[in-house]
């Protein structure tokens, strides 16, 4: 469920709202009782990747200021307007969205975000829909969770003693101390799992959150495969703070004569732009200059798209370990988005990359927190209210003009996590991990499609899951 990534300010630039807003006069004035709504209109006006798809967002919408006036007065609250903007809800765009308090979102968004370091996957218990269970997915070292006995592939059904369902469990964990009641699966020796169960016990750990900077590089290891030296790196955000050691993971592939490199993005919701790049240059180094991608936002903003190309030195003008390699296998689940999509599909223009896993978010737009100030910046934010909104601003393209498709990546392996045997991260024969190394082996039979339980999906619980950014 939670990813404890720190988060940060996803995409930040000024943008004079006369660019492309309904004016009828140069002192335009709304009534106080419309202002949020009109922030709404007119800051998605400016910046919304899918204002040509909105009739409702054309520069030319209104006649007159009581028209506009009149538009806006059908909203009964901000929220009901932004919903009414966004095009295609269901199947486009899933990720814009708005708040009513961006001083508690400015504090997850800086990485100020307590958390116990434990991540959860959440999956309904067989044969019911309204009660769920969680799975351990990762404990992040040196946290409060990593000084429990709690570990990956633990299962537990209720916290504080209560059963978990949809209803309850984000204000159950949103206490700063909780107790979470340990169960086991049980498969009953069949791969059918209609006849699986969650047998609870009388087991309980407590967590307790603290203040935690998670380093995104979470395992990394080689691995001799019959004469094959591969590499192995579980690559949790792509944070630019990281860069540099990321670069020293790569630069023990390269002194250990990495032949083929698994990148575990399992659990990757996004982050910087620039740092995707960076990784796929270390990943080949023989495209550069060439387009990585291209960042492209709407009719009206044309002058912000730029390409990312592929490079021999990091921003801090060090050299990439570059690894040059023709092929990649990439580890993927249904939480894999944004920029972790985006160096798949754009690696995918120039190498063979190997997808292992589930079929991905669909995600590889970037989104910005805008406010209600004249320039859309913090600066000069309306005290009057803490409506903020993140809304979809540009998508990304490969060189070949190709974006990751709304349904998401699917991939050359279909596997899941079992809920009944989670593994442990980095070893041989962790499943996702087993299922890699069989592909590059050539061996199909054990990366065949398997059925496990669906994941529930995070957005049930948390509202920032899929980030993708523009360093500043």
């Amino acid at each position: 469920m939670y990813s404890n990534s720190p988060l940060k300010i996803l995409i930040f630039f000024l943008i004079i709202l006369n660019l492309s807003c309904y004016k009828d006069s140069d002192d335009q004035i709304v009534p106080n009782n419309l202002e949020i709504n009109d922030f709404v209109w007119k800051g998605l006006n400016a910046v919304y990747y899918y204002k040509g798809n909105v009739n409702d967002l054309a520069n030319n919408r209104f006649v007159n200021d009581t028209d506009y006036t009149n538009f806006l007065q059908n909203f009964n609250t901000p929220e009901q307007l932004f919903e009414e903007l966004i095009y295609n809800r269901e199947s486009i765009d899933r990720f814009s969205w708005i708040t009513d308090d961006y001083f508690a979102f400015e504090q997850q968004l800086n990485g100020i975000d307590q958390n116990t370091g434990a991540e959860f996957n959440f999956y309904y218990k067989p044969g019911n829909s309204t009660e769920i269970y969680g799975v351990v997915r990762l404990i992040l070292p040196n946290s409060n969770a990593s000084n429990s006995t709690l570990k990956r592939g633990d299962i537990f059904d209720k916290i504080n003693g209560e059963i978990l369902n949809l209803d309850n469990i984000n204000m159950l964990l949103s206490n700063n101390t909780y107790e979470i009641n340990l169960a086991e699966y049980n498969d009953n020796g069949t791969t059918d799992l209609s006849d699986d169960t969650i047998v609870s016990s009388s087991e309980t750990i407590s967590l307790t959150k603290s203040l935690y900077t998670e380093n995104p590089i979470f395992k990394y290891n080689i691995i001799e495969l019959n004469g094959v030296t591969v590499g192995y790196i579980m690559y949790n955000a792509f944070l630019s703070d990281y860069t540099n050691e990321l670069n020293a993971v790569f630069q023990n592939f390269k002194t250990s004569n990495v032949q083929q490199l698994i990148l575990d993005l399992r659990y990757n919701g996004g982050g910087s732009i620039q740092t995707a790049t960076e990784l796929g240059s270390m990943i080949t180094g023989q495209f550069q200059n060439q387009i990585f991608t291209n960042l492209i936002y709407n009719n009206d903003l044309q002058n912000l798209n730029s390409t990312y190309s592929f490079s021999t030195n990091l921003g801090n003008g060090d050299s990439v370990e570059s690894l040059g390699l023709n092929e990649l296998y990439v580890i993927t689940s249904n939480r894999t988005a944004s920029a972790s999509e985006m160096i798949i599909n754009s690696l995918g223009a120039y190498i063979d990359v190997h997808q292992i896993g589930l079929t991905t978010t669909g995600k590889s737009q970037a989104s910005v927190t805008i406010y209600d100030s004249p320039n859309l910046g913090r600066s000069g934010a309306n005290p009057n209210h803490s409506y903020a909104m993140q809304p979809i601003v540009a998508n990304t393209f490969n060189k070949n003009n190709q974006s990751v498709p709304n349904t998401g990546i699917v991939p050359s392996f279909s596997i899941g996590e079992n809920p009944a045997n989670y593994g442990t991260i980095g070893a041989v024969n962790e499943p996702l991990l087993a299922a890699a190394l069989s592909a590059i082996e050539g061996d199909s039979k054990t990366t065949q499609s398997q059925t496990t339980p669906a994941v529930l999906d995070s957005d049930s619980f948390k509202t920032f899951n899929s980030d993708m950014y523009v360093e500043r």
